[in-house]
């Protein structure tokens, strides 16, 4: 092993950036849909030997020459393996910008690259704090490497809005009983957890072997590695085995997944035709036999199902409610246009990506307005002069989307216990699910995957929503356009599930919550306290050191 160090820690000019972009590239294989995470048992190590690499060159003191200094290479380290991570990780972005190739298709290489470079920092900045805080052989360099790559994923979750897409924890929740162990340190202290895991084995190996230490001393990585990974295993297992309560009495939902293709979804002319498909999908239960929804209690479309603003058409709001048995309602998400005085300029529309409850008669029962709108899909940051200069977002909504009122607010549907709604990529914000005093009985996230095609997407969707139902103890209804669509239990199982680009319905009954685990009563808390010990541990750690070499 130790020539396989030597030669990453040797490594100059283009060959350094090249090895830490190609070792971030593979790193994704840890993710959803594949969770080969032990491919980071060979990466995390090459990155910290990359970083070894950079602190060991040796320049004249030159101010002008400040991209010369350990930490600013080990910072562009840590930047081009965030680059590679994230280029692989986030490249299906471009599809998005085929579904009206004629217009945006010029944009996705910037898009596509772009995005990955700007995220990348967050990775630049952990790796230069890191050697910042005296980058020293052993098990000293691997805590301050978990600790500002921590602290880098949490930032990158909340600065500008937040994108805590593929955080590198998520490489630590498959299979389902390592899913249960976000339900205690969630997926930023799984985070911290996942760099000692991952890098310890071959670093402490290496390092053991060049000090001359006895070959029992260089195992000494790979028994804490395999401890900590069985424990947390232990833990979701004895978690798994607590029994799961009986689902909730007399409820029957349907979730309908029309799969229509992004690209015909807002033609006018396809408007009808879509609206009457997601009608006759709710009429059949999933072995595709007719029963008119009969014993349904809640049938679900998916993001904006309808392709028009349904509460300004009459016509489709009576075939809602002639769908409707009574005590049945339709959740749907659709657009809603409202008018707001905004004084003095007078009254201003306001367009909401909305979650609307239809009821007897088609009537509007609730509402539910999305408050964590997607940057450059739904609005512009700087919207008015970005459109000044002919620039629009992805949705061609001109003005971008309003947000809903914060904090979140439950959505109440008579005959039924609170539901907590999440409209796309809100259910990947871990720490926000539940934003209100009240706690919800179950979570819904309806979403609109079909502008990413037969991508990783889609499933890396999928698997982060998974775990905010696990983080919370509730169960979650996840209804997509194109896919995936699932029931989901408080401990992250599927029972019923659709494919991408599967038509079709699931009828299930719905499952109940459990008792909140910890990261649903302390949150981030947790993984505060979690980041102090360690910085604790590290300080103490070169006390000792320091006093152990002497003046």
């Amino acid at each position: 092993m130790q020539p396989v160090a030597n030669f990453f820690r040797c490594a100059r000019g283009w060959r350094r950036p090249a090895i830490a972009c190609l070792a971030g590239a593979v790193s994704v294989l840890a993710l959803a849909p594949f969770f080969a995470w032990p491919v980071l048992f060979a990466t995390l190590p090459v990155l910290m030997w990359s970083i070894d690499a950079a602190r060991a060159e040796v320049d004249p003191p030159d101010l002008r020459r400040w991209w010369r200094h350990p930490v600013a290479r080990a910072a562009a380290v840590g930047w081009w393996f965030g680059f590679g991570y994230f280029l692989t990780g986030l490249f299906w972005i471009g599809e998005a910008f085929l579904v009206e190739a004629e217009k945006f298709a010029v944009l996705m290489p910037f898009a596509v690259m772009l995005m990955p470079a700007g995220l990348a920092i967050f990775w630049a900045g952990a790796t230069a704090a890191a050697v910042a805080l005296r980058w020293q052989p052993g098990w000293e360099r691997i805590a301050a490497l978990a600790l500002t790559l921590a602290g880098a994923e949490w930032l990158r979750g909340h600065v500008l809005t937040g994108l805590p897409w593929n955080v590198l924890g998520y490489a630590l929740t498959w299979p389902l009983p390592l899913m249960q162990t976000a339900a205690v340190f969630g997926i930023y202290g799984l985070t911290l957890l996942a760099v000692p895991i991952f890098a310890a084995p071959a670093v402490v190996w290496v390092d053991a072997a060049d000090a001359g230490h006895a070959s029992a001393q260089r195992v000494v990585g790979v028994l804490f590695a395999a401890t900590l990974l069985m424990g947390l295993a232990l833990l979701g297992s004895l978690r798994l085995r607590n029994p799961d309560p009986p689902p909730l009495d007399g409820v029957r939902v349907r979730l309908v997944q029309p799969s229509v293709p992004q690209r015909q979804k807002w033609r006018p002319e396809n408007q009808e035709r879509i609206f009457l498909e997601h009608l006759e999908l709710s009429r059949r239960a999933s072995g595709g036999q007719a029963d008119g929804a009969a014993g349904i209690s809640l049938i679900i479309w998916p993001e904006a199902a309808m392709p028009f603003l349904p509460l300004n058409a009459p016509g489709a709001l009576a075939a809602i409610g002639r769908l409707l048995a009574d005590g049945a309602h339709l959740v749907s998400g659709a657009l809603r246009i409202e008018e707001s005085q905004a004084a003095p300029s007078g009254s201003r529309r306001r367009i909401h990506n909305s979650l609307m409850v239809f009821g007897h008669g088609g009537r509007l029962v609730s509402v539910y307005d999305k408050i964590h709108l997607v940057p450059f899909g739904e609005y512009l940051p700087l919207q008015t002069t970005l459109e000044a200069i002919g620039l629009e977002q992805l949705t061609r909504m001109r003005g971008g989307f309003d947000k809903g009122k914060s904090p979140r607010p439950l959505v109440r549907v008579p005959g039924l216990p609170p539901m907590g709604p999440l409209i796309c990529y809100e259910a990947i914000f871990p720490g926000t699910i539940v934003q209100g005093s009240e706690r919800p009985a179950f979570l819904l996230n309806v979403t609109n995957d079909g502008w990413f095609g037969q991508t990783t997407g889609p499933h890396q969707h999928l698997h982060q929503a998974r775990l905010r139902a696990v983080e919370e103890g509730l169960a979650m209804l996840r209804v997509a356009n194109n896919g995936i669509s699932a029931v989901i239990d408080a401990r992250g199982r599927m029972p019923h599930w659709l494919g991408l680009d599967e038509k079709g319905v699931i009828d299930s009954a719905l499952p109940a919550a459990v008792a909140p685990p910890p990261y649903a009563r302390y949150g981030d808390w947790i993984f505060a306290a979690m980041l102090s010990v360690g910085a604790i541990g590290v300080a103490a750690s070169r006390g000792c050191r320091r006093r152990a070499q002497g003046p």
